[in-house]
Parts: C-alpha cells; structure tokens; sequence
C-alpha cells in the first residue's frame, strides 16, 4: 500500500482541538459595554424628560445589581465577575423600564431580584432561562402594582403632572383621549412612560447602531417590529374605531425597546435562525393579544418573558441536521 502524502510544508505544526474553530473578535465583555453605550443616548432622554432624579435611580440599580452579583459569586466561592458588564448592564435595562421618580429602594429591591432570581439562582450568565432585568420588573410589577402603574408627564413644565400612557389612553381612555394621542411627541419621547422607553428616536438609533455591530442579531427587531405591523394591522383593518393602527403599537409602550434591548439577549433568545423568526413573530402576537384583549395596556414584558421559556423547545426542534447525519430507522 502506497504511503499516504501531505501537501503541508516541513517544519509546520498542525493543531487539533476542540470547536469552535472560528473565533471572531467578539467577547461578552465587549458586547455587554456596547449595549451599555447604545442605551445611553436613551437614558440620556430619560434624565432630560423626566428629571435628573432619575439619574438617582439609575445608580441604585446599577450599584444594587453589581453587589447582589458579587455577593451571590462570594457565596459560591467563584471568582468575581463584575467587569464582564452583564450585571451593570442588568441593573441599567431595570432602570429604564421602571416608571419615573419611582422610591429607590423599590428599585434596590427589583435589581437584586432580578440578580439572584433571574440570574445567579440559574447558576450565572449563560445559565439563566429568562432576562434578569425583566424578572426584576415582573417582581416589583407584582408586589407593588399601584408603584409600577403610576406615571408622570415629562418634567419639562414646573407644572408636571401625574398622567395615564398613550397605551392606557388608548386601551382604557374615552374617544376624545384617543385622538389626543400625539405621535410626534411618542416618536420624540415627550410623553408618559417608562424613563427609558417613550423616545422611539433614542431607542431606534441605538438599536440600529447594535445590529450594525453584528452585537443584535437582527432577525428579532425585524421579526418583532414585522409582527406587530401584521398582527396589529388585521385587527385595525377589522375594526378602526376601536383598534389602533399598527404605528401606534410600534411607538407605544416599551415595544421598540424590548424588541432591541431585550429580547435580543443572547443568553435568552433562541439560535437558529427559523428559531429566532418564530421567536419574535410570537412575542409581536402576545404584544398584540394582551394589548387589545388582556387587563393590561401593557404587554412586552410578558410577551418576552413567555417566549425566553419556549426558546429551548424552538432550538430543539429547528436543530439544523448534521453533516452525515443520517435518520433513525
């Protein structure tokens, strides 16, 4: 038998290892920072709007996330991992969907929740099933309702005053209150809401930024923001007077920046590519659903959180198949 030859030049070593063989310049860290800097321009309205108080709650999440993360790491006798930027960030998407002026310790409370609960009881980052900082807001949404409910007007006027959203205008207000809805001021973000989410401006350009980054896949704000067009079009084609048109579900509420901010998580979002397209397509129907037919205005939160527990199940059954592979008689 003829003995087998190589092309490979004398002198060059050969390595065998494990996968992954491709490596891209990426890393947790720097993606966890980048989403930090392209949140920033939205916090930065969030503190113009509604007050440099909100700055004040900002720190207390960030702070509160950073040391119930480096006490649980303490707990477990593992290394710290603070500046890896994932608990920072967490404590700061928290910040952001909170109601403005909300009491500091609420906040505290919702970031260490969302660290211990949502994240390190899971076993750290990459192990945990749902987006920490949602399960923070799910928890003070349930505990304090009446807090998490209540709004402010911009405080751009001495004069600012306790008022509903566009979304519960629209769900529960009177005709008169519904054409009062401005969506220019929802585009910019002079109107009430979350601190982070009513600048549909702010959130888009560091959402596009992100994806330009490769850091967001963009399957999900497209299949998000394709969804809600869908969905949310059909039921004002049905019934105008009563449904709003779709471009007030993609500038109202927390839908733009849950579709770039949140549901793009890595950890928690699905990894194939059919996966990712039924993953937003399904949170833009329960977004819908529960905006039009739940008790609440308000349904990205849950809509996410719903679909961060059906994600396993989708990367299971859109498994791309093996090379060689072959089917089980």
């Amino acid at each position: 038998m003829a003995k087998a030859t190589t092309n490979i030049p004398e002198g060059v070593e050969l390595r065998i290892s494990s996968s992954p063989h491709v490596r891209s310049g990426q890393s947790t860290s720097k993606a966890m920072w980048t989403v930090a800097a392209a949140i920033a321009p939205t916090a930065a309205l969030g503190v113009y709007f509604f007050g440099v108080y909100q700055l004040a709650v900002i720190a207390t999440c960030v702070a509160f996330a950073l040391l119930a993360e480096a006490t649980a790491k303490a707990m477990r006798k593992q290394k710290p991992t603070l500046l890896d930027g994932s608990a920072a960030l967490t404590g700061l998407l928290l910040a952001l969907v909170l109601p403005p002026n909300v009491s500091l310790v609420f906040a505290a409370l919702g970031s260490v929740f969302g660290i211990v609960v949502g994240k390190e009881i899971f076993g750290g980052l990459g192990y945990n099933i749902f987006n920490p900082a949602l399960v923070g807001r799910a928890f003070l949404q349930a505990a304090f309702p009446s807090a998490m409910t209540t709004w402010t007007m911009p405080d751009l006027t001495p004069d600012a005053m306790t008022s509903a959203t566009p979304l519960a205008l629209s769900k529960f207000g009177d005709q008169a209150a519904k054409a009062g809805i401005d969506f220019g001021a929802m585009f910019f973000g002079n109107i009430g809401g979350c601190i982070g989410e009513t600048s549909a401006l702010a959130i888009i350009v560091g959402g596009v930024a992100l994806v330009a980054l490769g850091v967001v896949n963009w399957r999900i704000p497209v299949s998000i923001i394709l969804g809600v067009v869908v969905f949310g079009g059909l039921f004002n084609l049905i019934d105008p007077a009563t449904y709003p048109n779709p471009i007030f579900h993609l500038l109202g509420g927390g839908l733009l920046f849950g579709a770039f901010f949140m549901a793009s998580d890595w950890v928690t979002s699905p990894l194939t590519a059919s996966a990712l397209w039924i993953y937003g397509l399904a949170i833009a129907l329960l977004v819908v659903v529960i905006r039009l037919f739940g008790g609440l205005p308000e349904g990205v939160m849950y809509a996410i959180l719903i679909m961060n527990a059906v994600a396993p199940m989708l990367n299971r059954f859109t498994r791309p198949k093996l090379f060689g592979e072959a089917k089980k008689a």
